[in-house]
Order: C-alpha cells, then sequence, then structure tokens
C-alpha cells in the first residue's frame, strides 16, 4: 500500500498519525484528571479542583474525538482547532502560566505539526473551504 502512495500523502499520514498521538496523550491525561495540570487552572482564577476535573473530563473527550476525526477525515476546521489548541496549552505554560519560557518553546511541535497538516490539505481560502 505505502508503496502507491505519493511523497506528499506519506508525510499526510505521518502528520495525521503524529498530530492523533498528541492529542490522544493529552486527551487520556485529561481524563485521567492528571493533577500536574492543576496549576494551569490556578493561573486563570480556577481553583475548585472538582470544576478542574470536569474542565478535564471535557477537554479529554474532545481530544479523543479529534484525533479520531484527524486519522479518518481530517477536517480543515477541526485541524485548524488542533494547531490553536496547540498554542493556547503551550501559553497556559508561559506567558500565562508559572513555567519558564521553555516550557512554550518546548510545545512549538504541538501547534507545528497540525499547521503543517493543515497546509499539505490546503490551506482554505474561504469559509467553505474549512469544512472539508
Amino acid at each position: 500500500m505505502f508503496s502507491t502512495l505519493t511523497k506528499k500523502a506519506h508525510v499526510e499520514w505521518i502528520l495525521r498519525i503524529a498530530v492523533a498521538g498528541e492529542f490522544i496523550g493529552h486527551g487520556v491525561f485529561a481524563l485521567q484528571g492528571k493533577e500536574g495540570w492543576f496549576k494551569y487552572f490556578e493561573a486563570f482564577g480556577i481553583t475548585d479542583t472538582e470544576r478542574m476535573v470536569s474542565i478535564l473530563l471535557i477537554v479529554g473527550i474532545l481530544d479523543l474525538l479529534l484525533a479520531a476525526l484527524v486519522l479518518i477525515r481530517p477536517i480543515k476546521a477541526a485541524v485548524l482547532w488542533m494547531a490553536f489548541w496547540g498554542l493556547f496549552t503551550a501559553m497556559i505554560r508561559w506567558p500565562f502560566g508559572p513555567d519558564p519560557v521553555w516550557d512554550f518553546v518546548e510545545r512549538f511541535a504541538n501547534i507545528g505539526a497540525p499547521l503543517a497538516l493543515l497546509f499539505l490539505l490546503g490551506w482554505p481560502k474561504n469559509w467553505k473551504e474549512l469544512w472539508k
């Protein structure tokens, strides 16, 4: 099967798997209510543990759904959201959160991989193309 794929198709699949892996990993951590992430909620004034766990449950389910979607049929709007979410989760470490700038830098791939996939799929020229 892989021998019949173009180089572009190979790269697309590599990026789809990489992005799905990122969102599966983060989704599972969120569903587990990863305690190490609580400090990021506190940076936004959320201190109630039950509320944090509830938000993480929603985020975890959404992350897993997006991971499945990018493997089954990558929709540009979803891939763009994944890049935005990668940027946001990097920024809750720094500058919004308590971590050093290097925690932000370390997460550039969480932003870059979905963006690279989106460019490979074709940057949407209008709202209608976002949903293809």
